[in-house]
């Protein structure tokens, strides 16, 4: 029988505007402090996995930076946000076959102060579709996700405005979390005063774009000991519905990823909705939580904002979700930070924001219409 993977360590820089350092130190001074917090030494450190958008290092540059003496596996995937969860069942299966003992998986990149993403350049498209949309101003993700933003709200009879939910309940979990770049508290009126973005969504209702590293230290059980109460992989699953990652070939703008992929990923698990302790879900936008809360199962179709202005998400509530504050308001690190979250919280040291008995967490992230999620336990 295969052994499960476990997470024992976690790492991570602070999250700025502008780091003042390269996407190379930024993954060394993370994956240090990963392995400082397993008690793993470098020598031991057999395995470099990260994803990125070209935005990044190479892994196995940051390898010959660490000085590793030997990497066994290594590989590089191209994505945002829907390798942020699929990244570790990638680890789990190379530790699985033996391929190496410690795998790092890493995440870094400087999206305030670098290249941002859906900056459009002078010359071709960096894929053939972007011909057909660029013309019409759908070039960065923002224009993108509102078209559906606006189906979705339409669709459940919302307004725009009740997104409002969505951010003040998370930036009253980040005002207890010190990593967190936007803590103060936010009022109704400064929701709606905040400028469109890309109707239906204001500013407030996107991540914060941020220059910063996330590196989590993965193995098998049987090397996992008992540091830190070891996280366990015990569901991941990717995939999203028709049209691939394109919207404008999607079969509906009303379903997401999530929509898709929910039913399996409960199947393996053994779990139903009422079985997740805490949900961290992938939050580049703020529409993106009540349309995940709806097809994860925590509560019925066009209930997910009634759910989150109840507070039913909040500290004590019925489901916490994004106990971080979210890519909305504790920064981007292309959603591996919220994964990092619910490792913290599984391990019982998530201070102030600690969600009590914590056994299950739910995680997402997606990109386009594909995306991932997975379950990770302490049993």
């Amino acid at each position: 029988m295969k052994q499960r993977a476990a997470i024992v360590g976690v790492g991570a820089t602070p999250l700025s505007r502008d780091a003042g350092v390269s996407c190379q130190e930024l993954a060394c001074a993370a994956i240090n402090a990963a392995l400082q917090d397993a008690g793993v030494t470098r020598e031991q450190l057999d395995g470099l996995l990260a994803y990125s958008l070209g935005d990044s290092v190479p892994v196995t540059t940051v390898a010959r930076a660490l000085g590793l003496p030997r990497l066994r596996w290594h590989n590089d995937i191209h994505g945002g946000g829907s390798q942020s969860v699929s990244i570790l069942w990638e680890a789990s299966r190379a530790l699985q076959e033996g391929l190496a003992d410690y795998i790092v998986v890493f995440r870094a990149v400087r999206s305030a102060s670098g290249a941002r993403m859906g900056q459009i350049r002078l010359g071709a498209g960096d894929d053939i579709e972007s011909q057909f949309v660029t013309p019409y101003g759908l070039r960065g993700p923002v224009n993108l996700f509102a078209l559906t933003a606006q189906r979705w709200l339409q669709q459940r009879g919302h307004a725009a405005n009740e997104l409002y939910h969505v951010v003040a309940r998370q930036r009253e979990y980040a005002a207890h979390n010190p990593r967190a770049m936007f803590r103060q508290p936010l009022t109704r009126a400064q929701y709606d005063e905040a400028p469109l973005v890309a109707s239906p969504l204001r500013r407030l209702d996107c991540c914060r774009e941020s220059d910063g590293a996330i590196a989590l230290l993965l193995c098998r059980e049987e090397l996992a000991g008992d540091a830190h109460s070891p996280v366990f992989l015990r569901a991941a699953v990717r995939g999203g519905g028709p049209g691939g990652v394109y919207w404008d070939k999607a079969d509906s703008l009303d379903r997401i990823y999530s929509h898709y992929i929910a039913g399996e990923l409960y199947r393996q698990a053994g779990l139903t909705p009422a079985d997740i302790d805490l949900a961290m879900l992938y939050d580049a936008y703020s529409f993106l939580v009540p349309a995940q809360l709806e097809d994860f199962g925590f509560c019925e179709r066009g209930r997910a904002l009634p759910f989150l202005a109840a507070g039913k998400t909040a500290s004590g509530g019925e489901l916490p979700v994004n106990t971080n504050g979210g890519m909305l308001s504790e920064g981007y690190v292309h959603g591996l930070n919220n994964t990092m979250e619910a490792v913290l919280q599984l391990r019982g040291e998530a201070g102030e924001r600690q969600v009590q008995g914590a056994a299950n967490a739910l995680c997402s992230g997606f990109g386009g219409r594909y995306g991932a999620a997975a379950i990770l336990t302490t049993d």
